[in-house]
Formats: structure tokens, sequence, C-alpha cells
């Protein structure tokens, strides 16, 4: 097999179109996965029994080892090879995916979760990498393209394969899917994707690994927690001071390591900054809103899981769109432009979506949701070209996993943070609205005082008329919850275009920085 080092005038792969089919259709899981777990989060209350946060750890355990491993695992393809941290990569996300399927409690879900994120993390660096060396620099923005629309399509067939999956099967055909195509994955990349060697010789940065890991870890508990146990708590208070102690030791040992895990040098650039956290309160957003959404379609709305993916088509079109746009605006008036105006296009839409009512008409539903999404698309890709823009060529790989980062880290916060926001606001107006129900046993109204979700089953155990008015008190509590985030996202749009205009450099002097220095 060639040798990836050499040019591509050197060595020519007339497979190299083969070998990408295997490193899109790695992607490819590792996007579906989520998107599909997303539809399967009310289906996984009811069959497991999860309340909100458990249902938020389900989701964050994964992207708390992805985002917190994604750099760590880029630099040890650098030292072991990308294609064996593919297939290991694969691998392991494949035998976790087996466990997830049979798992019997929420805790061994969470943990094939865990597992899961680890062979993420290996996954996504490593599929970037070897399309680097398998491709010329004439057709690597053709190639990495392609890889991004992988990103929209599993977004795209994500609620749709959830969807009909759990109409037609149990909540673990969800995970079992992943099975198979590992499977073909593997086999076909043994033939068609070339081994690749290391470039750069350095060590892994372990400390600086479990500092990251145990700062993000920390700080995430405490969201999610302090909506259960109340932000007075010692645990709480306790885990978040932990959590900044960790992260200034992260610091203090990324300045004087050798061979750092994250070089904060990066960060004294406007154009990485800038970029980098436009990423990171957009999905912060983005991820929250979509937890909303989802439960919102499935608990309040009664939609099917089949029913809801399809509902989701509004999401994956508006953003796949904007995107699209996005470029051709970015020539004419700049990044920053472009990037201001997405998040100025949120603050505007999240207080329209924040007066939804349970009998809000879908076709309004889906107007929104595809304009906001529109707006979210309009934002990530130029920030994330205003990263890679900033960095020169030899470190373009660190630029993507920072972005990637910026992503996962900022959509976790967003499903802890918004999450744990609603939950609170739904007990407490749930809370009210219960004393004045005496007729209900004791511990059902616990149950439905707990989540929407613990609402309906509840419900469907009482007599018809007892059950709509216990259904109408959560849905309207579930409701006032939703109000006070999506006035939360308002206010996180109006940041976020503050941010950029404050921060990030005009359209002269990014589209004028060299990408050698």
């Amino acid at each position: 097999m060639p040798d990836q080092s050499k040019t591509n005038e050197e060595a020519y792969n007339p497979l190299r179109w083969w070998a990408f089919s295997v490193l899109a259709l790695a992607v490819l899981i590792v996007v579906l996965d989520h998107m599909v777990l997303n539809v399967a989060l009310p289906t996984l209350q009811r069959r497991l029994g999860a309340g909100i946060s458990e249902l938020q750890w389900i989701v964050d355990a994964y992207i708390l080892t992805f985002a917190s491993l994604l750099l760590t695992m880029g630099a040890l393809g650098d030292r072991v090879g990308h294609s064996i941290m593919l297939r290991v990569g694969m691998s392991v996300f494949g035998l976790a995916s087996l466990f997830g399927a049979f798992s019997d409690s929420v805790e061994q879900l969470v943990a094939a979760r865990v597992f899961m994120g680890l062979g993420g993390a290996m996954i996504i660096p490593a599929t970037l990498a070897i399309i680097s060396g398998l491709f010329s620099p004439q057709e690597r923005g053709k190639a990495i393209g392609a890889w991004g629309a992988m990103n929209g399509l599993g977004v795209v067939l994500g609620p749709l394969l959830g969807g009909w999956l759990l109409e037609h099967f149990s909540w673990s055909a969800v995970f079992l899917i992943n099975v198979p195509i590992v499977i073909i994955a593997l086999i076909a990349g043994f033939f068609l994707v070339p081994k690749s060697r290391a470039r750069i010789k350095r060590g892994v940065d372990l400390p600086g690994t479990f500092l990251s890991a145990a700062t993000v870890f920390l700080l995430v508990f405490s969201i999610i927690k302090g909506g259960d146990l109340g932000w007075k708590n010692p645990l709480i208070y306790q885990s978040l001071v932990l959590s900044l102690v960790c992260g200034g030791l992260f610091i203090l040992r990324e300045i004087r390591a050798k061979s750092p895990m994250l070089d904060l040098s990066l960060f004294k650039d406007p154009h990485f900054s800038a970029g980098g956290g436009s990423i990171a309160i957009m999905t912060f957003a983005m991820f929250g809103s979509l937890f909303a959404l989802t439960l919102y379609m499935q608990f309040v709305k009664a939609y099917s899981p089949m029913e809801t993916g399809l509902r989701f088509l509004p999401v994956a079109v508006g953003y796949a769109l904007g995107s699209v746009f996005s470029n051709k605006c970015v020539m004419r008036w700049g990044a920053r432009s472009v990037v201001a105006a997405g998040f100025a296009g949120m603050a505007a839409l999240a207080p329209l979506m924040a007066f939804w009512l349970s009998d809000t008409p879908f076709w309004l539903i889906g107007t929104y949701v595809g304009l906001f999404s529109f707006c979210q698309g309009n934002i990530m890709p130029p920030a994330l070209n205003v990263v890679l823009k900033s960095l020169p060529q030899e470190r373009a790989g660190v630029g993507s996993a920072i972005g990637n980062v910026s992503f996962q880290v900022g959509g976790a916060l967003g499903i802890a943070a918004l999450g744990s926001l609603m939950g609170s606001v739904y007990r407490s107006q749930m809370d009210t609205a219960l004393k004045a129900e005496a007729a209900l046993p004791a511990q059902v109204a616990q149950v439905a005082r707990e989540s929407l979700g613990g609402a309906v089953i509840s419900a469907g155990s009482l007599p018809e008329e007892i059950g709509q008015g216990l259904l109408s008190l959560a849905r309207n509590s579930f409701m006032d919850g939703w109000m006070v985030i999506f006035w939360v996202i308002c206010v996180l749009g109006f940041i976020g275009m503050l941010f950029v205009l404050r921060f990030m450099p005009p359209r002269h002097d990014y589209l004028a920085k060299p990408l050698q220095r």
C-alpha cells in the first residue's frame, strides 16, 4: 500500500474514494447514534424508569467522554498510526453498542455510552487525518467537505431511523443497528484504507487528560444534580469548587508541559478564540433546545417515535441549507457579519418559540424550527473555518480537534444546564399544582412531580377523567419550563452576537490572514 507520507503525485491511490467511503461510514455511525438516541429518550424513560437527570446522563456520558478524550486520541493517533486508531475505535464502538443493547438498567446503559464515547473519540480524529494523507491538496477540500456532509446526513437519517426502529422493534435496536455497520466498515477498511505512519513523535499528556476530564465531569455533574438536590446542597458546591481547582491545575499543567494536550498559546489568537467560543455558545443552545424539543414532541404533542423522527426533518434541512448558504455570505460580507447575524436570528426566533402551547400546529413548529436551525447553520461552518484559518497547515488537526471539543462540551453543558433548569421549573410548578389535587394517590403524585414522562405513565393507570387532568397539569408545567429555557436561549443569542462583534476580527483581517506563520 502507498505510504501516506508521500505526496499525491508520488503515491497516487486509485482507491482513495473507495477508502473515503469507509471513513464516511465510520463518521456516519457516530453521528447516527447520537441522533437516534434523541428520539429514543422517552422510550428509555418508560422502559428503564429513568428520570430527567438520568436521561441527561445517558446523553452526556457519551458526549463528555468523547470531548474529554478527543485531543488525546488525536495525539495518540499521531504516535501509533491513525489507521490503527480507526480500527480500534470502531471495534470499541461496536462492542459497546452490543453491551448497550442488552443493558437492563440505567447504570449499565450509561457505562455502555462511556465506552461508545471512547470509540467515537478514536474514530473522528483518525478519519480526518487519514483523509489528509489520502488526497492531494487540490482534492482535500472536496473530501473534507464530503466528510462534513456525512454529519448532515446523520442528522437527517438519525431521527427517521430511530423512529422506524422504535416503531417496529424494541429500544435495543437503536444500539444493535451499529454492530453490522461496524463489521462492514472494519472488513472494507482492512482492504481499502491504507496504513498510516506517525509523522510526529510525542508523548501523551496523561495528567492533562485526567485534569481536563475531571474539570468537565465535575462541572456537568454539579449542573445536572443541582436541579435535583438543590443548589445549596454541599455536594453541589463542593463539586463546583473541585471543578474550578481541577481547571486551574489543568491550565498550570498545560503551560509547563513539554507536550501539552492543549497548547494554550493558541487562544492568544483572536481568530482561534472567537471561532471556538462561537461554536461553544451555539451548541450550548442547539443541544439544549433539541433535548427539550424531543420531549415536547413525544410527551406534549404525543407523537410516536416515527412521527417525531419525521418532524425533525426541518432541523436537518434548515441546518444543511444554512451551512451551504453561509459560505456564499462569508465570501461577500465576511465571517464576523455572518456569524453575528446567525446569533441575532436565534435571539429573534427564541421568544417566538417560547410561547408555543400544547396545541401549536406543526406547520408553525416546523417553520420556526427550520429557521432556527438555518441560523445555527450560518454559525458553525464559518466559525470552524475561522479556527482553521488561524493556524498554520501543520496544526490544522489541532484546530479541527478544538472545534470538535467546543462543539461537544458546549452541547453537553447545554443539555445539562437547560435540561436541569427546565426540570427545576417543572417540579416547582407541579408542586404548586398538585396541592389542589387531593384525589391523586401520594405515590402517583410523586412520580408525576419528577418528570413529564412519569406523569404520562402515571396518567395511563388512572381513571380517564383524573388521568387527563393530571396530564393537563404536567404539560402546562412542562411548557412553563419550556418558556424559561427559550428566553435563556434568546439571551444567549444576544451574548453570542456581541461576543462575535467584539472579538472576531473583521472581514479584511480574516481574509488576509496567512496560513503559515
